[in-house]
């Protein structure tokens, strides 16, 4: 009888220390001890637990490169991080400043692709491994550490034009740092001892810090912290109640720690957008609420893992190992591959610019001639290859051997040149005022950066206006890679002669004798240069060139020909090239009205001419589209295909 009894005494002991070890020991409850690994062997275990994430985050840095180099770079140089207190002291205005100030510091090193992409990956190896521990994730389920970073990435690689639109500073990286930190908070939360409510004290003191700082992630981590505490002890002996004040404390602090600090600190923030501080607005001609979808999927994949916490099988079959986590892969490039904004012309686009920037027109004729048999260029190609002919001095002979079109830019609002090309080409025009113009309304309107600066700097030299361009160059000794950019320009400010020579600047110089106006575009940056200098005229010879290739376009016949003739008037005895003789041979066939039996054309026009005619007149029943593809392969290189067979293209 005392045996049964002392047995008995034992085995309710043993409860108690159990159920006090559940709930005490170091703060964790029964569903937080370690879970068990599966039944693989110490080896394999490593592979899949960190082997496989690992190769699938160099996979996404390789694609990364490969893929949107030119992007990455053009994201850098909209962006603008100066190392001055007052740059700190603007970006700390609203909530989650401190997340766009650290943003734009780490975007400024896309300046090397390389550098900004392992940046951005080492972040994201810190996501995958906060995401293990505070969640518990066991080795055999390690491919669900890289949802996460799959849906970062897509918040990166689907924007396209919105890089132009964006009002969000450091976007690329501001995703990222808000969510890694917001987990790393939930880990802390998950190992604090669960006695004396230290992890409630913790949630609403991590709210009231996270917040200010991330904005919207310092809110995700509350949230998560409140899913968690479901599926962990509280250090209390009524477990339900415990997780009911979890609840009510994030609750509380998620709706009025934003609306206090809205009250009485960040009051410029508007009051529908207190929640959502440091996400991306995608609000331009109308709301496109498809761009919220990663980071929606984002926030619910983290709130699954906390819901699933302590639920993970202790022993997986090897097999449904391999093929869990090849389903999930298969999954996740899948959802990428989707997600990546695929815009050939895009990409052509700022590869085309950058080649500008670098005054490599060669590389610039080089990426437009990439069109494909059934692809079209935007009229943002069209005018950069334009420019890089004019600058070789060629384009009166190969300005229509190259495809012509106008493919609109793949972007669910209107795209308008003026944002993402305009700058550059009135630069290289010489209309200085149009490019400071629309730096300066851009900058007021998305936010300045180091593209903006260097093209005011560089307006203001060409201008004279030297104090004006001191204070860009202060600016930009202020940021990381552009500094000695600046120092180059700083002699130009007190030697007028460097100008004259700068292999840059020095064709510019041509078209600072016309008028210095500044009158209205309407966004329409081809129409506008096409009217103006088809409309002028000069006695510099560079000048006089732009505007008969400005009359060429523009198919007006009497145009045409007063540039014509001062064309031929300022270059008497030399050669004329072979656009100018194939308009005027044209032109004099079809009204008469100027003689043009004296001009000396070379055979090869007036054969084409005649061919052209031939053949057009053969397909005299069909329309216009049906004879497109029968006489390009033989005509397209001239100004007879242009003139009567390319209409109705868009300038935007």
């Amino acid at each position: 009888m005392n045996d049964k009894k002392l047995k008995k005494d034992k085995s309710v002991k043993a409860h108690d220390a159990a159920t006090h070890l559940s709930t005490s020991h170091h703060g964790r409850s029964a569903s937080s001890a370690p879970v068990a690994q599966s039944g693989l062997s110490p080896l394999t275990r490593t592979v899949i637990g960190w082997v496989l994430p690992v190769l699938g985050l160099v996979a996404i840095a390789v694609a990364l490169l490969a893929y949107d180099s030119d992007f990455l770079f053009r994201v850098q140089e909209l962006n603008l991080f100066l190392y001055t207190p007052l740059f700190f002291e603007q970006q700390m205005v609203v909530s989650g400043g401190f997340l766009t100030w650290l943003g734009t510091y780490l975007t400024q090193y896309f300046y090397h692709p390389w550098l900004g992409v392992a940046l951005l990956s080492l972040w994201w190896m810190l996501l995958m491994w906060f995401t293990k521990r505070a969640f518990r994730l066991p080795a055999y389920a390690s491919a669900l550490l890289l949802v996460p970073v799959v849906m970062l990435l897509i918040t990166v690689v689907d924007m396209g034009y919105w890089i132009f639109y964006l009002k969000l500073r450091g976007h690329v990286f501001a995703a990222t740092i808000g969510t890694t930190v917001a987990v790393g908070l939930v880990w802390l939360y998950r190992v604090l001892s669960g006695r004396f409510q230290l992890r409630n004290l913790f949630m609403l003191l991590s709210t009231v810090v996270a917040y200010p700082l991330l904005g919207y992630y310092g809110l995700m981590a509350t949230g998560l912290m409140a899913l968690l505490a479901w599926r962990m002890g509280n250090g209390l002996r009524d477990q339900l109640l415990s997780k009911v004040v979890a609840t009510i404390v994030a609750v509380v602090a998620i709706i009025f720690v934003p609306l206090v600090c809205y009250r009485y600190v960040y009051c410029q923030t508007p009051e529908s957008g207190i929640y959502t501080t440091a996400l991306p607005i995608y609000t331009f001609y109308g709301e496109h609420n498809s761009y919220y979808l990663p980071f929606e999927l984002l926030t619910l994949v983290l709130a699954l893992f906390a819901l699933a916490y302590g639920s993970w099988r202790k022993t997986v079959r090897r097999s449904y190992v391999v093929l869990g986590n090849i389903a999930v892969l298969a999954i996740l490039v899948v959802g990428a591959w989707m997600g990546w904004y695929k815009d050939n012309n895009f990409r052509r686009e700022l590869i085309m610019t950058h080649a500008v920037e670098d005054l490599d027109w060669d590389k610039v004729l080089q990426t437009y001639q990439t069109l494909g048999e059934n692809e079209e260029p935007t009229r943002m190609m069209w005018m950069l290859k334009n420019l890089a002919l004019f600058r070789q001095g060629t384009a009166g002979d190969n300005m229509y051997h190259y495809k012509n079109g106008s493919a609109a830019p793949d972007a669910p609002f209107q795209v308008r040149l003026s944002q993402t090309g305009a700058k550059l080409i009135y630069y290289h025009y010489g209309k200085l005022n149009f490019c400071y113009r629309w730096c300066l309304e851009d900058g007021v309107e998305y936010g300045w950066c180091v593209d903006y600066l260097k093209y005011m700097l560089k307006c203001s030299i060409l201008n004279g206006e030297m104090k004006v361009a001191k204070k860009y160059i202060d600016l930009l000794k202020s940021t990381k890679y552009y500094k000695d950019y600046a120092e180059h320009y700083e002699p130009y400010l007190t030697n007028r002669s460097l100008v004259k020579n700068d292999v840059e600047m020095k064709p510019i110089l041509h078209f600072l004798s016309g008028p210095d106006e500044l009158t209205s575009d309407n966004s329409l940056v081809e129409l506008y240069l096409i009217n103006n200098f088809s409309n002028d005229n000069s006695n510099d010879p560079v000048y006089q060139e732009a505007c008969l290739q400005a009359a060429l376009q523009s198919k007006q016949i009497p145009v045409f020909w007063t540039q014509f003739s001062k064309y031929a008037n300022l270059h008497n005895g030399q050669r004329m090239p072979i656009h100018y003789q194939e308009a005027a041979y044209l032109y004099g066939h079809l009204e008469n009205k100027i003689d043009i039996s004296h001009m000396p054309f070379d055979e090869e026009v007036k054969k084409n001419y005649d061919d052209f005619m031939a053949a057009a007149q053969e397909m005299g029943e069909m329309t216009e589209e049906q004879m497109k593809p029968l006489l390009y392969p033989r005509f397209g290189g001239t100004f007879y295909y242009e003139y009567f067979l390319i209409r109705g293209l868009k300038s935007y």
